[in-house]
């Protein structure tokens, strides 16, 4: 008999990685999707995108209790078979930059239903990224209307934001840095303060769980992502800064800024910008909802504004060094909007391929030692997909570094100038030793120019 049996409802990032995580530690999970074959794909030990640790992951639950972690392709099932369900569904940008929260209607239906059919006391987790109000008024709404039950009386409700980095999913669901949870009344919160005092155990000792009402979670979650999003725009703003004068390292500058105990140094890396399913989207979806209540925020047009501007800035960089691109070939190492997951949503690769496409340069090949395959999904035939670093080397006459691969790190200036026609180098990520790659080639970064 488990102690906990839990529904996971919906299967990307955090729903998999959660799902994953909490069958490690002994707990009955049913996933659910309505993708039979990537329902399949999970039922077969396989993860169906690349996240660090997943995979080792998944392959050792399949291996050892298989059991423990199902994928159904019936919610409704999942929610009456299980006493906790989570929403995990994803909540995309509509083309207005407001929050879609189209999959949230359908899953609080779904579970309305099992509800009505379902007599023991059920608790319901938002885990999903929604804007303020949407826990109390849409999904416990919705849920009321089907079930014709009532939160607080015959269910519990709670949300509860995710802090999940990917490329590090794994690591940051087993070793968070504070719990939040958002509660519909004192029954529901402690019911999931249990359920993770089960979970973390002797983690809690250093892990804060912070307790508030509703509307308050789901804002920590933006307020969390849009600060971070800050910083980012914040660094890159001051790298701009750094490369008006001669000897300025914008390195050397953040480490400096970072080092004061009211900061730290994380998210204060100048680079080609933010991108992935939730700095983008985040922003973009409070932004419009605080438009729509009549306010403007100005802070949030800046940070995103200046996150695009770095696509035309790194082209910009790279035509100092080689004059005008177009009729060359442009390669890009990396593709994916970080190291750690193949992820191509909001890439910074996209902005600074369209960028090079509108100044006329049709040969771009890239490479990503994960992302290949969803980049082309993506991008489709707007450029080559090389299989290694050399090929992507070849003939080419300037390298940008979009994302920083450890196997990108490895590279030294001789790398380049063997593999490349003419070889020119933009350090997107500032992964390169400056003075180093400044000596031996024709080299820019993010953040410095050559020492006057």
């Amino acid at each position: 008999m488990y102690k906990y049996k839990v529904s996971i409802l919906g299967t990307g990032f955090i729903g998999l990685c959660s799902a994953a995580c909490f069958a490690e530690k002994n707990i009955k999970v049913l996933a659910s999707t309505h993708n039979e074959k990537k329902a399949a794909i999970i039922n077969d030990g396989k993860a169906p995108f690349f996240e660090a640790e997943l995979q080792d992951m998944m392959t050792n639950i399949k291996k050892n209790v298989p059991e423990l972690l199902q994928c159904l392709t019936n919610p409704v099932k999942a929610v009456l078979e299980t006493d906790i369900s989570m929403i995990t569904q994803g909540t995309p940008m509509r083309e207005d930059k407001s929050i879609d929260l189209g999959f949230i209607e359908s899953t609080a239906r779904e579970i309305g239903e099992a509800l009505k059919k379902k007599e023991n006391y059920h608790l319901i987790v938002v885990r999903s990224t929604v804007v303020p109000g949407t826990t109390r008024n849409l999904v416990s709404k919705i849920i009321n209307e089907v079930s014709r039950k009532e939160p607080g009386k015959d269910y519990g409700l709670c949300m509860q934001p995710e802090f999940l980095a990917e490329g590090r999913s794994i690591e940051d669901t087993l070793h968070p840095d504070r719990i939040v949870i958002g509660e519909f009344d004192e029954k529901s919160g402690a019911m999931l303060q249990e359920f993770y005092e089960y979970f973390y155990g002797d983690h809690l000792e250093n892990c804060p769980i912070l307790r508030m009402n509703l509307e308050s979670a789901e804002l920590v979650k933006y307020g969390n992502n849009c600060l971070l999003s800050t910083k980012i725009s914040y660094a890159n703003e001051f790298a701009n800064f750094a490369e008006l004068v001669p000897n300025v390292d914008i390195v050397q500058v953040m480490k400096g800024v970072g080092l004061d105990y009211r900061l730290n140094h994380r998210f204060l890396g100048a680079g080609v910008g933010f991108g992935g399913s939730c700095f983008h989207k985040d922003v973009n979806a409070i932004k419009a909802w605080s438009k729509s209540k009549g306010y403007t925020s100005r802070l949030l047009e800046a940070v995103l504004g200046i996150n695009d501007d770095q696509a035309i800035h790194i082209v910009n960089l790279a035509e100092q060094l080689t004059g005008k691109l177009a009729g060359k070939k442009v390669t890009l190492l990396g593709l994916a909007f970080k190291p750690g997951t193949d992820d191509m949503r909001e890439a910074a690769s996209i902005r600074v391929i369209n960028e090079l496409i509108k100044r006329g340069v049709t040969n771009i090949e890239g490479y990503d030692p994960k992302a290949n395959e969803t980049a082309e999904i993506e991008l489709g035939d707007k450029i080559k997909y090389a299989n290694s670093v050399e090929d992507a080397l070849k003939n080419s006459e300037c390298a940008l570094i979009i994302t920083e691969w450890d196997e990108f790190k490895k590279l030294t200036p001789d790398d380049f100038k063997k593999y490349m026609k003419t070889p020119n180098l933009v350090d997107g990520r500032r992964i390169y030793d400056y003075e180093i790659f400044n000596k031996n080639l024709s080299f820019r970064a993010i953040g410095r120019i050559n020492l006057g």
